[in-house]
């Protein structure tokens, strides 16, 4: 085995028992207090009782999951809309999100390019990468953001290895992340509230425009391109 391919693995390794240890912990020495949780009115209740601390775990949530990219986020950002409500947990959610794609931006620097090939697979991530330093990088990913369907957890570490700056790739971050963060927040704050029809309503909405990106994903990067190449021209 190569001695880069070794030493990337061992940075692998050491980053996910510093992430897992905590809720391996909690597991092991808190599992009577984590079954109490039979709804999500229990935890609710739970968090709104100890009020500062749940915003920090909340935070710790958010980013735990942008660094673990096989997590999802929606559930938590669901949930933050249900316990701290529409604005305040869209607050939250963004800031979290924001933290995590910027510790995820400086890990994969950390990590190094071996690093993440063991995550992403080698051809894929030079793929990323080509598109990233291209002239239409930023709008590549803000796309990714903005259209259902899109990958998009994991970006941090690939963004990190680009020639993409911290800042632009942050508001990008903001403005993408924004509308699909919105809509999971006034879901569990709609669901808090006994909105049901509502929930339908929106999730309807979103499974019919996830389809249409995926459908025409090829379409609409193409349009995307032709139309960034005409204004390089100009």
């Amino acid at each position: 085995m190569e001695k880069n391919k070794l030493i990337a693995i061992i940075k692998l390794l050491v980053l996910l028992v510093m992430m897992l240890g905590i809720p391996v912990y909690l597991l092991i020495f808190n599992h009577d207090l984590l079954m109490s949780f039979d709804s999500l009115d229990d935890v609710q209740t739970f968090l709104l009782k100890y009020e500062t601390a749940s915003v920090f775990i909340y935070l710790g949530l958010q980013i735990f999951h942008l660094m673990l990219i096989f997590v999802p986020g929606q559930p938590f950002h669901i949930a933050s809309g249900f316990v701290f409500g529409f604005w305040f947990g869209y607050l939250l959610s963004i800031i979290g999100v924001l933290l995590g794609s910027a510790i995820t931006f400086y890990l994969s620097r950390i990590l190094g390019k071996d690093a993440i090939y063991l995550i992403f697979g080698e051809r894929k991530f030079n793929k990323f990468i080509r598109l990233m330093n291209s002239k239409r990088g930023m709008i590549i990913i803000l796309l990714m953001y903005l259209f259902p369907g899109f990958p998009k957890e994991g970006l941090g570490y690939i963004v990190g290895l680009s020639k993409i700056k911290l800042l632009p790739f942050l508001l990008i971050v903001l403005i993408g992340r924004t509308p699909s963060l919105m809509v999971s927040v006034a879901i569990g704050s709609m669901y808090d509230h006994g909105s049901y029809m509502g929930i339908i309503i929106i999730i309807a909405i979103m499974i019919v425009l996830a389809l249409i990106s995926l459908i025409n994903r090829k379409k609409i990067l193409k349009t995307i391109n032709d139309w960034f190449e005409k204004i390089a021209k100009d």
